[in-house]
């Protein structure tokens, strides 16, 4: 059954996709990530106000997804003040936002997720880093062949937890985990901010 409303959710993002344009490259709004790698604790919380069925895909970045600008990413060809590709894109997290493009027809892209109050768990690891205090989990699924090749991180973040995917096939921008590791540096960096 879990996997049927994982399946469904995947199913009803990748209908609403568009495309956009950011400084002349092709921005990809499909979903990234076959299936949320985080835990689902969200979609079961009683407190949620929001209905996931009627979860906004779009509003003002504000919040941890203000904190991460395009030029943070290594991906050329965006400035600053661009805003990220989607906004409020899974219900099952309180704030949630991707940046994704395509380099040389791969698409390419970082995707945040935070819950308030509450830690993000990913089923699985390969291992764990000290960045700046605090543990950043992560699981490399490169070698994996049912999804993209992809990085996932969870980190402990202001008061709650946050959730890093980065997916990256082109192999020009440096391992997709040290990409991870690189965004959760400047996300820790501004944590208070």
């Amino acid at each position: 059954m879990r996997r049927m409303v994982l399946l469904l959710a995947v199913l009803v993002l990748a209908s609403g996709c568009a495309r956009v344009t950011v400084e002349g490259s092709p921005v990809a709004q499909a979903p990234l990530d076959a299936g949320s790698p985080f835990d689902q604790e969200g979609s079961t919380d009683p407190s949620s106000s929001e209905d996931p069925s009627s979860a906004p895909i779009d509003g003002e970045v504000q919040g941890v997804c203000a904190k991460l600008k395009w030029t943070d990413l290594p991906y050329p060809g965006a400035k600053a003040e661009t805003p990220p590709t989607q906004i409020n894109y899974d219900s099952t997290f309180d704030q949630s936002c991707r940046w994704t493009t395509k380099i040389d027809n791969v698409e390419v892209g970082v995707s945040l997720r935070f819950r308030e109050g509450r830690q993000i768990t990913i089923e699985r690891t390969t291992g764990d880093w000290d960045v700046k205090g605090h543990k950043v989990t992560y699981l490399d699924r490169t070698g994996e062949q049912d999804v993209e090749p992809s990085c996932v991180l969870v980190v402990p973040y202001d008061g709650g937890g946050l959730g890093i995917i980065i997916i990256d096939s082109s192999g020009k921008f440096g391992s997709v985990c040290d990409q991870g590791r690189k965004v959760a540096e400047v996300m820790i960096d501004r944590e208070t901010s």
